[in-house]
């Protein structure tokens, strides 16, 4: 039996995260126009709370770059400096559908396989009997 390193849970889902980041903040995007702190809070809020702003704003870039999402400057409600949102475009939109596809396409079967094994596994491990 191996033991888990402290904090190899966090590192794992970073690196799982990393992987459909952009895929979330097109659908946040998609929710309503957000600017670069409403993505961390909105994360946080659905569970993903290891994402940092700094992680955001070259994400965000990236996505304006590749026409994705675009820009504006709006007032801060709270009387501040203009804040900078986030639209989709036509191609964010476009991309966050392929996105949300290839995601249900990956995630389904591992789900499977972890459910699977979950129930044959597992109970094999606990009588020592091998599985073919």
């Amino acid at each position: 039996m191996t033991m888990e390193l402290p904090g190899a849970g966090d590192q794992r889902r970073s690196q799982l995260l990393r992987g459909v980041l952009d895929v979330c903040l097109l659908a946040l995007i998609a929710q309503r126009p957000r600017y670069g702190f409403e993505f961390t809070q909105a994360l946080a809020d659905s569970g993903l709370d290891l994402v940092r702003e700094g992680s955001i704003y070259p994400l965000l870039a990236r996505l304006e770059r590749t026409g994705l999402v675009d820009s504006y400057r709006a007032p801060s409600a709270s009387g501040g400096a203009p804040r900078k949102y986030y639209r989709l475009t036509d191609r964010g939109r476009a991309a966050l559908a392929e996105g949300r596809a290839a995601w249900r396409a990956f995630a389904g079967p591992v789900t499977g396989i972890l459910d699977r094994a979950a129930t044959t596994g597992e109970t094999t491990m606990n009588t020592g009997e091998t599985t073919p």
